[in-house]
């Protein structure tokens, strides 16, 4: 047995190969896809929070940072440039006004629903490569090793 075989049947080289193809695979359908939103002239966390507020509605920047899995430090450079831009509105609220909610411009709806449009499709032509039950599968794969569930 050459040293390639036993190297394959190592645990820690089936992980660290499996580790790069899903790495590999992750950067480049977002290159793909980031491509739509860098051609609106949103970055990745711009767009995240766009397409929140369009789907959830308004919210605190707390609730922002959390839906799309960043820090609230980061959130809130990344809704004041959005601010800048027009595109969201902080309001204070009448009842704690501790407490800011973050909603679209009817500039940042116009702008998030075209581009939303935009970024299913290419995510639905990247993802066409897959049949329906090889997507179904790498669904709960991804979901049961972003979970650690064993």
């Amino acid at each position: 047995m050459g040293s390639e075989a036993v190297k394959q049947d190592k645990p820690s080289y089936r992980a660290l190969n499996t580790y790069t193809k899903l790495m590999r695979a992750s950067e480049s359908v977002t290159g793909r896809v980031g491509r739509k939103m860098s051609d609106a002239g949103l970055t990745i966390s711009q767009f995240g929070v766009l397409e929140a507020l369009l789907h959830k509605g308004a919210m605190c920047q707390r609730d922002v940072a959390a839906k799309i899995l960043k820090s609230t430090g980061n959130i809130t450079l990344v809704i004041d440039n959005l601010e800048k831009q027009g595109l969201v509105k902080r309001e204070r609220s009448l009842e704690d006004r501790r407490y800011y909610s973050v909603l679209l411009t009817d500039t940042g709806r116009k702008l998030i629903e075209a581009t939303f449009a935009e970024v299913e499709a290419a995510i639905v032509a990247d993802m066409s490569v897959l049949t329906e039950e090889e997507q179904e599968m790498l669904g709960r794969l991804c979901k049961k090793l972003g979970l650690k569930e064993g």
